[in-house]
């Protein structure tokens, strides 16, 4: 409806209607966390957790639609029909540009739970977006440094033994926890700085990874390797919202998590190797996979 619109014109309305559809979908949500706070029994936290899912769920679709009357997209996703709403999952995903995450909130809304990042604690002081992580039980976490740790012996192990904490409640409530391995977004010159192997990629950092399975490893069922593909040289997050980005091609796979998976990432060196490894394999397979998506008509 909205798609003969000039590409600019097109962004900044797309970025009006996101930015409503957020501050509408802002009250109701503050209203049952703070229920959930002032009440805090187990029945009401239930479903007060089913609400404000929905309520997530809800922004993204009407988020999607949104996207769907300003701009055209031809979409390839494979991988996703299987997938169900009552497991719980790691998602990792190849970086290129911030539209990835409107992607991946398009291919797997209603498909997968409402998908959570790990934030460092300082983010909840970040206006009206902090409160809504909060809100829906984003896991925060506070790192210490080596320096820190090196003056405060007793403080190892506490980062850790915290963020187990937050993730108590992922036990009853299906989750999706979501990482970029990449750590940033890829470029030519970030490949070439950091001196990738990998055509497509930069090396993967286990680090976010490992820490997520020595959390929540045994909340955790699989792991759902995403490869986003772009054939178009134009994708920045502005691009999508321009309507610039018409082609987007997606694979997922599920991956079982293995007990060669699980282990203490910060504390255990041959598991850190091993774990290493493997998502080296993965992502040695994700560039291969890339090469040929980008070749398909």
């Amino acid at each position: 409806m909205l798609r003969f619109l000039p590409g600019p014109i097109k962004g900044i309305v797309s970025m009006l209607l996101i930015s409503l559809n957020t501050l509408l979908i802002c009250a109701p949500l503050f209203t049952i966390a703070l229920v959930k706070l002032c009440l805090p029994l187990n029945p009401v936290r239930i479903l007060c957790n089913r609400l404000l899912n929905g309520l997530a769920t809800a922004w993204i679709s009407i988020n999607n639609g949104i996207h769907a009357l300003t701009k055209k997209i031809r979409w390839h996703v494979e991988g996703v029909d299987a997938l169900k709403l009552d497991d719980w999952y790691l998602v990792i995903s190849n970086h290129q540009s911030w539209a990835d995450i409107l992607v991946l909130q398009k291919i797997f809304n209603r498909h997968i739970p409402f998908m959570k990042f790990f934030l460092k604690k300082e983010l909840i002081w970040v206006p009206v977006i902090g409160l809504g992580w909060w809100a829906l039980d984003f896991p925060f976490m506070k790192r210490y440094s080596k320096s820190y740790l090196a003056k405060h012996p007793e403080m190892k192990g506490k980062d850790m033994e915290t963020t187990r904490k937050a993730c108590e409640k992922f036990r009853t409530m299906p989750v999706s926890i979501m990482n970029f391995v990449e750590g940033t977004r890829f470029t030519p010159e970030k490949k070439a700085q950091t001196q990738s192997p990998f055509k497509h990629l930069l090396k993967p950092k286990a680090g976010g990874a490992g820490f997520v399975l020595t959390a929540m490893g045994e909340q955790l069922h699989r792991i759902l390797d995403v490869t986003i593909v772009y054939p178009e040289a134009s994708h920045s997050f502005w691009d999508f919202l321009c309507g610039k980005v018409t082609d987007i091609r997606v694979h997922v796979r599920s991956l079982p998590i293995t007990g060669e998976l699980l282990g203490n990432y910060e504390d255990d060196k041959d598991y850190r190797i091993r774990f290493q490894a493997w998502l080296n394999g993965i992502w040695e397979e994700k560039d291969r996979r890339i090469e040929l998506m980008l070749t398909q008509t």
